[in-house]
């Protein structure tokens, strides 16, 4: 794709005849902010407004949409394409094509400082965006529709008030309806935990463990069409992790249980948190190996069985440096990011990307699902979130946990994602 760097002269006559170009100049002071989702584009031609229409550069417009575009500077026309919609636009001319269909534009796209500026509104509805124009905040919100994507829900016991049952099917265990099923691909069930000896629990000490009903739970899953992960939940606070790591006796106990019991799941979900703390230099590099390692041995042994690995690991920016995210990402399925825990609440949407980044520096982002934590979060800032995970295609999403969503962000869900199944 080529992008125009020049504004020829004969073009800056021809286009005088339809505007004048300094009346598209913003004036100081009345900056238009724009958002996708709740996150702001950036745009290197700032956004001006022409006879009650708002003019953006096209390509910004456009990948903040996940759009593909193409300049022609033959005939200065911009062609754009998603899935089944393409819409085409040329400088100076009121007739805009969607698929096909001609549609007459009150502004035609015009060039300014070297850039094309196209009508927001007719290409964001285009691409079946919704577009609200803020007035007191003199900014346009832009939010665009759900897309298809994996939803992990963690599945973990909780209280009356926080039952992951009740959550998910509508109903009071053992009743089930369809509750939000429907917004859900697959359940992580967080079951079971090691101890350093490679033994699989399925209670532990970190409050994880398999309730008296989790037949049920299987049941019901299957007939509301959910795959399901098997959780293994281990911390490193009291040296659990980094005992079973270095011992290979008790890491073959461990992958030979995991193994066996991952028949009963479509997969496993392996949560090992606390890795590279306070390591570094050599010792930090050793404890990223110890850990790959047993990944690796674990990804073989459930490869030969037919079965899924999916690693839920702290985020790269975060304080817990003991992951080789680029050597992970070769052995398992899938990386849940856990792109939380910074602080503030919600979730400092820069800090967020910065992970989601990092982690696609190192991984295919088809692999890569955006964990979210509910506590964390508000409704809106649910569908901010949402937003990094499709602005930067990754797989899907992670919502730690059932039984914490409420209704407002199972709504902030169901508008931004079309679960995959």
């Amino acid at each position: 794709m080529k992008r125009l760097l020049t504004l020829p002269f004969i073009l800056f006559f021809t286009l005088s005849g339809f505007f004048s170009l300094p009346a598209l100049a913003q004036q100081p002071g009345n900056e238009i902010s724009v958002l996708v989702d709740g996150l702001p584009i950036v745009f290197d031609v700032k956004p001006v407004i022409q006879n009650g229409r708002t003019m953006v550069p096209f390509r910004a417009l456009a990948e903040a949409l996940n759009v593909r575009v193409a300049w022609n500077g033959t005939n200065q026309t911009v062609s754009a394409e998603k899935e089944k919609t393409s819409v085409r636009l040329q400088i100076g001319n009121k007739n805009a094509y969607c698929n096909g269909t001609a549609v007459l534009l009150d502004m035609p796209p015009v060039l300014l400082t070297g850039r094309t500026l196209i009508p927001l509104r007719f290409f964001s509805e285009a691409f079946d965006c919704q577009v609200e124009w803020i007035e007191a905040t003199k900014s346009i919100r832009i939010t665009s529709p759900p897309t298809v994507m994996t939803m992990v829900g963690f599945y973990a016991l909780g209280d009356i008030q926080t039952s992951s049952w009740t959550n998910l099917f509508g109903k009071t265990y053992p009743d089930t309806g369809i509750g939000n099923t429907g917004t859900v691909s697959e359940l992580a069930l967080g079951w079971y935990s090691l101890d350093n000896d490679g033994n699989l629990l399925t209670k532990s000490r970190t409050g994880w463990q398999r309730p008296d009903s989790w037949e049920k739970v299987l049941e019901a899953a299957w007939e509301y069409n959910l795959k399901t992960q098997m959780v293994v939940h281990l911390t490193d606070e009291d040296g659990t992790i980094s005992d079973l790591l270095t011992n290979e006796a008790a890491m073959t106990r461990a992958v030979n249980a995991i193994v066996q019991e991952a028949g009963l799941y479509h997969g496993v979900n392996l949560n090992f948190e606390g890795l590279g703390l306070k390591d570094s230099g050599e010792h930090l590099i050793t404890v990223k190996n110890n850990f790959s390692n047993f990944v690796r041995q674990l990804s073989d042994q459930l490869k030969t069985e037919n079965l899924d690995l999916t690693l839920t690991l702290h985020a790269p920016n975060s304080v817990y440096k003991g992951y080789d995210y680029q050597t992970l990402g070769k052995l398992a399925g899938h990386i849940i990011v856990m792109a939380y825990d910074y602080g503030p609440k919600p979730e400092p949407a820069s800090l967020v990307i910065q992970a989601v980044e990092m982690a696609k520096a190192a991984v295919p982002p088809e692999k890569l699902l955006l964990g979210i934590s509910t506590p964390s979060e508000t409704p809106q800032s649910m569908v901010t979130k949402i937003g990094i995970a499709k602005r930067y295609n990754l797989n899907g999403i992670a919502l730690w946990r059932l039984g914490l969503v409420s209704n407002e962000m199972w709504n902030s869900v169901r508008n931004s994602i079309q679960a995959e199944k």
